[in-house]
């Protein structure tokens, strides 16, 4: 599937403010393009997994545990990550139960098993939340929802309890929940490696040069957006859903930083990790050939 060379590049991504911070220099052309177009595609991060095993787009954000699916066809770009570093989606419900603070082995295992007595909201079988939920309880009992209706299926009983990401995750408390566990910190305490949550790929028929060019121009709005970050804040507030300037600058802090800039060494392992684990624990089917662009 090869680029139509007069058309743009498809470049897809999530309608949250990390991401649009992320690309904010590139969307209003506040760096050099280097003669590239791009045509930006905002969708919710579930439809960009499949979409990319489509190969429909020519780069995209995805969930780290879609690559898993999609290797054959993208190789991940250095720079773009969401890594939990000590922090990541979390488990919520509604009512109180007692030990929620998940910190020691007693309260974890009792909330493996309350959570197993029941049914858990997530936002899709290929988010990297799901995986690092399978990791936490094995076997359980799900249904699928848009991740921005989570709360609400919680609320009307048709679940539990839920796995929240994006903005939930700093919002939930306000709306009436209680957390029951944070998976990135879990993970974290479980392995000493950031979690590893989203990343952006680029499709393996672009030439190696083209590649590299793009990667450098992402890298690059990144890096503007660091710079100029009032900048970049104000324009991301508009994807800010239920959350105010303060807490929208606190989001994007968690989630665009050293390891957006480039994985590094450290996140480069917990990629790796993530993904041996997932098929040794047969989640995903193997060898998984992890690629970046260099």
């Amino acid at each position: 599937m090869t680029k139509n060379p007069t058309e743009p590049f498809t470049l897809g991504h999530s309608p949250d403010p990390d991401d649009a911070f992320m690309f904010y220099a590139m969307a209003k052309n506040r760096i050099d393009l280097r003669g590239y177009r791009f045509e930006h595609r905002l969708e919710d991060i579930q439809t960009l997994n499949e979409r990319a095993q489509r190969g429909e787009l020519h780069i995209s954000a995805i969930s780290i545990h879609a690559y898993a699916y999609i290797a054959d066809k993208y190789a991940l770009l250095p720079c773009g990550a969401s890594m939990g570093d000590g922090y990541g989606p979390l488990v919520v419900r509604k009512h109180p139960t007692p030990n929620v603070q998940c910190s020691t082995p007693k309260q974890e295992a009792d909330a493996r098993e309350s959570l197993r007595s029941g049914t858990i909201a997530v936002p899709g079988r290929m988010t990297s939340a799901f995986l690092a939920l399978q990791f936490f309880l094995g076997e359980f009992k799900f249904i699928v929802v848009p991740f921005d209706k989570i709360f609400d299926a919680v609320e009307s009983g048709r679940a539990d309890a839920g796995l929240i990401i994006h903005e939930g995750q700093l919002t939930y408390a306000r709306s009436g929940f209680e957390k029951i566990v944070d998976l990135g910190q879990w993970w974290t305490r479980k392995t000493g490696l950031p979690l590893p949550l989203g990343g952006n790929v680029v499709r393996k028929d672009i030439p190696p040069r083209v590649r590299r060019d793009l990667s450098e121009i992402i890298r690059e709005s990144i890096d503007y957006g660091l710079t100029h970050r009032d900048e970049a804040v104000a324009h991301s507030l508009a994807y800010a859903r239920d959350m105010n300037a303060q807490l929208a600058s606190k989001f994007i802090g968690m989630y665009v930083n050293e390891f957006t800039r480039d994985y590094g060494d450290t996140g480069r392992a917990a990629i790796r990790r993530f993904l041996t684990d997932a098929r040794d624990r047969g989640y995903v089917d193997g060898p998984i050939e992890v690629e970046f662009v260099e």
